[in-house]
C-alpha cells in the first residue's frame, strides 16, 4: 500500500480504510450533488485513434455512485436495494445501470422505479470513469480496476476498454460490435483529464445519429395501419416540426406515445430544409424526474 506519510498522520487508527480508498483520498473532494457530468460530443474523422480508449456504448441508464446513493444525470435519486449497492465504497464513480445489449426499456422499468424489486439481481453497474480523480484517463482506468478488485459487490464491473492503431480497424470493429447488437462505441483519450460538461476528448461512434423531441400531434394510419398511429408529428427545441412514421411496433401504433412526452428518434444527416432524414422512432424517453 502506497501513500504520503502527511495523509498516514492524519489518519486515526479507529477508522479502516480499503486500499483503493486510501489511493483515492488524495486525489478526491467533497461531492457536491449539483455537480454536472461529463459528457461526449460525437465522432470526428481528424483523431488519432492510437491515441484513445475504446469502449462499446452501453444502452443503460447512467448512474452516478455519490458515495452513499446512486443518482441519475439529472441527480434524482435512483432507488437501488441496499444489496445492491453494498460494498461500493465511498468514492464518487461514474457508470452505467445495464442489463443487456437492446434491453433499454427493461433496463428502466428495473431501476427508475420508486420501490426496488428483485430484478435488480439481473442488473450491472458497469464503470467508466471516476469524477473526481486528477489523474489522466488512463491512470483513472488503471484504478477503476483495482476499486473493482477490491470491491465485495458481485454487480460492479469496469466496460472492458481496449486499444486499436487505425481508423479502418476502429470502423471495422464497429461493424463487428453493432451486428452483435451493440449500439455504438466510446472513444476517451488516454491523456484527458476529468471534465465537467461537453467534452472534446470523449466521442461517441455510432452507425446513425440519434437526438430527441416532443411530440406534438398523432396522425392517423392508413391501409393496415387503419384505425391505428400512422406517424408523429414531433418538434425540436429549435421549433422546427416534422413526422416520425416508422420503427413502431403494431402495439406502439394502437397505443402511441402520448402527447408531452419526449421520444427518441434515429437519423442519417439532415435534408437540404435542416430536417433530419429518415428519422426512425426509437422509444420514449424515461421520465429521469420522477426517480
Amino acid at each position: 500500500m502506497r501513500f504520503s506519510t502527511h495523509l498516514y498522520a492524519l489518519l486515526t487508527s479507529s477508522l479502516l480504510f480499503t486500499t483503493v480508498n486510501l489511493c483515492m483520498a488524495k486525489e478526491t473532494e467533497q461531492y457536491k450533488p449539483s455537480q454536472p457530468q461529463q459528457l461526449a460530443q460525437v465522432y470526428q474523422d481528424d483523431i488519432k485513434v492510437k491515441e484513445y480508449w475504446i469502449s462499446e456504448k452501453l444502452d443503460g441508464i447512467r448512474a452516478r455512485w455519490t458515495g452513499s446513493e446512486l443518482i441519475t444525470r439529472n441527480g434524482n435519486r435512483i432507488h437501488a436495494p441496499s444489496w445492491f449497492v453494498k460494498g461500493f465504497g465511498k468514492q464518487v464513480l461514474d457508470g452505467e445501470l445495464w442489463l443487456a445489449r437492446n434491453s433499454f426499456e427493461k433496463t428502466a422499468s428495473i431501476v427508475l422505479r420508486d420501490t426496488p424489486t428483485n430484478d435488480w439481481k439481473h442488473i450491472k453497474y458497469m464503470l467508466f470513469d471516476l469524477p473526481q480523480h486528477k489523474g489522466d484517463f488512463t491512470r483513472r482506468l488503471n484504478d477503476l480496476e483495482t476499486i473493482v478488485d477490491d470491491c465485495t459487490s458481485p454487480y460492479m464491473f469496469v466496460i472492458p476498454h481496449f486499444k486499436l492503431n487505425t481508423k479502418d480497424q476502429l470502423m471495422a470493429k464497429l461493424d463487428e460490435l453493432v451486428a452483435q447488437g451493440a449500439e455504438g462505441l466510446m472513444l476517451h483519450h488516454q491523456r484527458a483529464t476529468y471534465q465537467n460538461g461537453r467534452s472534446a476528448n470523449l466521442l461517441k461512434l455510432k452507425k446513425h445519429q440519434d437526438s430527441e423531441a416532443t411530440v406534438v400531434a398523432h396522425l392517423p394510419g392508413k391501409g393496415k395501419y387503419l384505425g391505428m398511429l400512422g406517424a408523429i408529428l414531433v418538434e425540436l427545441d429549435s421549433g422546427l416540426q416534422f413526422k416520425i412514421g416508422s420503427g413502431f411496433s403494431v402495439l406502439q401504433r394502437r397505443y402511441p406515445p402520448q402527447i408531452g412526452t419526449t421520444v427518441t428518434f434515429k437519423y442519417y444527416g439532415y435534408t437540404a430544409k435542416g430536417i433530419p432524414r429518415f428519422a426512425v422512432f426509437l422509444r420514449v424517453k424515461p421520465d429521469l424526474t420522477k426517480s
